[in-house]
């Protein structure tokens, strides 16, 4: 994975601290251009890997890159579903049978209607696979190497004890896609012990981490500890925590840490896309020059 991962949160409107900003980004987004001249700007800085939910709009800016194959020959997009928003609106708007019918491939729905609950819940891993599947269609023929799951199943699946479905999650990702599956979570020390007892060694985490706890579940120490003493492939997100952290002092904290493979962040304007790599770079930089003197 690259060191530095683009995200998409400011293209959706989603900020945790400000709603304020949240609207300001929904008028600034709200054409698909808008969207891919951003992402240029970050791919002309070096930023290669765009890591994503399964919005709707992704499929528009998927076409995009697919029609432009020169253009975004060295692209990754780092794919992360569900997008639970979506199917909570299809709900609203369809019901659930509605939703189950538009989102679901292939004739599970008629066995669904024929079955009821019995399919349901002697094939659910098929049906997960299946929703997967759906979920993966607007990303074909696109550079997926990591897939994630969201941290609003992750995190529900590890209340639920479902370790079997975070199981049969990396079993079809590597199967059905050649690719890695990746989990997103507000609770890394937890994730990593379930995802190790299951026999899923080195795991990819994408996990809240910054100096202050911020939606973090467990200590600061607790997550510390597993950077120091566990291994995996560990992605470092909402190091601002909301922007309540000022960036250097954020990014100085993050680098400092040990095991962290990737920085995952977004940004609404090429100035705050250049500021943050720079950081980045300065402060990977001088824990480089730090560790080779002592």
């Amino acid at each position: 994975m690259d060191r530095i991962l683009f995200g998409d949160n400011q293209f959706f409107a989603v900020n945790h601290i400000s709603d304020e900003k949240s609207r300001a980004q929904s008028i600034q987004f709200k054409t698909d251009e808008a969207i891919m001249k951003t992402l240029n700007n970050a791919k002309n800085v070096g930023l290669n890997t765009f890591m994503c939910t399964t919005h709707d709009r992704i499929v528009a800016i998927c076409d995009i890159i697919r029609k432009n194959p020169d253009e975004y020959s060295d692209y990754k997009i780092f794919p992360c579903m569900p997008y639970a928003h979506k199917y909570a609106n299809a709900v609203t708007e369809l019901g659930i049978s509605g939703t189950i019918k538009q989102y679901v491939p292939g004739n599970v729905f008629g066995s669904i209607l024929k079955g009821g609950m019995a399919i349901i819940s002697k094939d659910y891993i098929s049906l997960i696979e299946l929703m997967i599947d759906a979920e993966m269609k607007m990303f074909k023929g696109i550079n997926t190497p990591v897939i994630f799951l969201q941290n609003v199943i992750t995190d529900l699946l590890l209340g639920l004890n479902c370790e079997e479905v975070l199981v049969a999650f990396c079993s079809h990702i590597k199967k059905k896609y050649n690719a890695e599956p990746g989990f997103i979570t507000m609770n890394l020390p937890k994730l990593h012990e379930v995802l190790t007892r299951n026999g899923i060694e080195n795991p990819i985490i994408c996990s809240s981490i910054n100096k202050v706890g911020f939606r973090m579940s467990g200590s600061i120490e607790a997550y510390e500890e597993v950077l120091r003493t566990k291994k995996g492939r560990f992605i470092a997100m909402q190091v601002l925590a909301g922007g309540a952290i000022p960036p250097e002092e954020a990014i100085e904290y993050i680098c400092g840490l040990p095991n962290i493979e990737s920085i995952l962040f977004g940004a609404s304007s090429q100035k705050n896309i250049e500021s943050t790599m720079s950081y980045i770079h300065a402060f990977d930089e001088k824990q480089l020059t730090t560790a080779m003197a002592s």
